[in-house]
Order: C-alpha cells, then sequence, then structure tokens
C-alpha cells in the first residue's frame, strides 16, 4: 500500500462505510481477519513440510505380506 497515503485511506474507509453501514463493518473486518490468518497458516503450513521421501523398494530378505495373506492356512 505505498502508493495509497492518508487521505486515501480515509476515503477508503468513508466508502466502506458508505456501502456497508457501521454495523457490518466490524463483522468483515473480523472475517477478513480469519480468512487471512487462515491463509497464512497455509502458505507456513506448505512451507514447513519436508520434501516427500522417496519410494522405498521393499528388499528381498521382507516377506510380502500381501502374497501371504492370500494363502489359506493348511
Amino acid at each position: 500500500m505505498a502508493g495509497i497515503g492518508a487521505s486515501g485511506m480515509i476515503l477508503l474507509v468513508l466508502i466502506a462505510l458508505l456501502l456497508f453501514g457501521p454495523n457490518k463493518l466490524p463483522e468483515l473486518g473480523k472475517a477478513f481477519g480469519r480468512t487471512l490468518r487462515e491463509f497464512k497458516k497455509g502458505a507456513n503450513d506448505l512451507m514447513d513440510d519436508p520434501k516427500p521421501a522417496s519410494r522405498v523398494d521393499v528388499s528381498p530378505e521382507q516377506p510380502d505380506l500381501q502374497k501371504a495373506e492370500r494363502h489359506l492356512p493348511e
């Protein structure tokens, strides 16, 4: 908001008051704040997540559980 000075901010507040009224303006501010907070939280979660691990192959020493489950007990 570098291009908006004090007079521009006052004008924006007056227009918002005329459009929404003094009763709705605090509710809109709260909703905007919650939305911005959720967006920041989601962005931070994406930035903090480690890169997905590479695919791990099953070594021949480990039994294949899917094949073992398919056999009926004798």
